[in-house]
């Protein structure tokens, strides 16, 4: 019987069979899309990361060809000669621009233009700028095709204008794009994660529409749920809070809604074992329905779909996997792209 999606090693991508199609990745965290890559067979050749600690993880993980610590302004700007070739013959190039200014928390329009660090010993950057200086190096290394993930709230309100303009942009450097939201429940990952996917062919390659339905069955928290969790602290608001949930309750914030008229705690969720648990975020705090106790390690590792053997080092768990995409939703997009343009096109491309 073979093991299910979310149970895995790093150590099994040796014996996945190998296409050929290569990647460069860049704002690559910890790995995730990465790894999602060489499920689906591809071979990624480098990353571009501005984080020191998560470089330093990445290497220890993936090993990287062509690994780059710097922003991607820098990366840009490097000489085309002074740049691997390979890099100039990719097949994709993959990213996941910083997003925090498009998140649905809080006010986030006020945020917009404004100059930012992710954590401390990151650089200060407008995060909003971001995108298009991906675009940019999309635009001087001219991969096949470009795959750019985000979050839903880039779909909601004022940042759909961002949007026209990132589509234009990628319409300017000669790409066309689509536009596709996606929800790794649905694609095998244990966990409702809604993202955006900006996937783009190059306009002189005869790629058709592409097309992502996926449809698999869900798993819930009960099916990858592991061990005991840190228990909360029974002289915290938090502890009396979850002794009076209900259990229509999604997180601790409906709970001190309705019992003390105001909200607080909304970033503490309920996870519930016969739920598919929500979207694993790197700041929140996630608690056991039918225990007052966290989640542990394990089950953020699962839930985000990482191996179980993936070297986080000094780094939070929770932290690198809230940070990544989900290795498995990643796969089951870079299958479909490899199957409906790249095997299908293979001369022409």
């Amino acid at each position: 019987m073979s093991r299910p999606t979310w149970d895995w090693k790093l150590s099994d991508l040796s014996a996945v069979p190998q296409h050929g199609r290569t990647v460069f990745s860049c704002f690559s965290c910890g790995g995730g899309s990465t790894m999602g890559y060489k499920r689906a067979g591809y071979k990624v050749l480098g990353n571009v990361e501005i984080d020191p600690q998560m470089m330093r993880i990445y290497q220890r993980n993936h090993n990287p060809p062509y690994p780059f610590l710097m922003p991607i302004q820098d990366c840009k700007n490097i000489p085309d000669g002074e740049l691997p070739a390979e890099l100039f013959d990719l097949d994709i190039l993959d990213g996941s621009p910083p997003c925090s200014v498009f998140s649905l928390a809080g006010a986030r329009e006020d945020k917009w233009g404004g100059e930012y660090a992710f954590r401390e010993g990151q650089a200060v950057q407008q995060l909003d700028d971001l995108f298009f200086e991906f675009l940019e190096v999309a635009h001087k290394l001219q991969p096949r095709a470009i795959v750019a993930e985000n979050v839903k709230g880039m779909l909601i309100g004022k940042a759909r204008g961002f949007v026209s303009l990132v589509l234009s942009r990628f319409r300017e450097i000669g790409y066309r794009p689509q536009l596709f939201l996606l929800n790794s429940a649905t694609m095998g990952v244990p966990q409702k994660r809604e993202r955006v996917f900006f996937i783009a062919a190059r306009e002189d390659l005869p790629f058709p529409p592409l097309s992502l339905e996926f449809n698999e069955p869900p798993v819930l928290y009960k099916d990858i749920r592991s061990g005991g969790g840190r228990p909360i602290n029974p002289d915290s608001r938090t502890y009396a809070r979850w002794h009076k949930k209900r259990p229509r309750d999604l997180d601790m914030g409906d709970v001190s809604k309705r019992e003390e008229g105001k909200m607080s705690n909304f970033n503490t969720q309920l996870v519930k074992d016969q739920r598919v648990a929500n979207t694993l975020v790197s700041s929140s705090v996630y608690l056991r329905d039918d225990a007052p106790e966290r989640i542990t390690d394990m089950d953020a590792i699962r839930m985000q779909t990482f191996p179980s053997d993936y070297d986080f080092m000094d780094a939070n768990v929770q932290y690198v996997c809230g940070m990544s995409v989900p290795p498995v939703m990643m796969q089951r997009i870079a299958e479909q792209i490899n199957s409906q343009w790249f095997e299908v096109n293979g001369n022409e491309s």
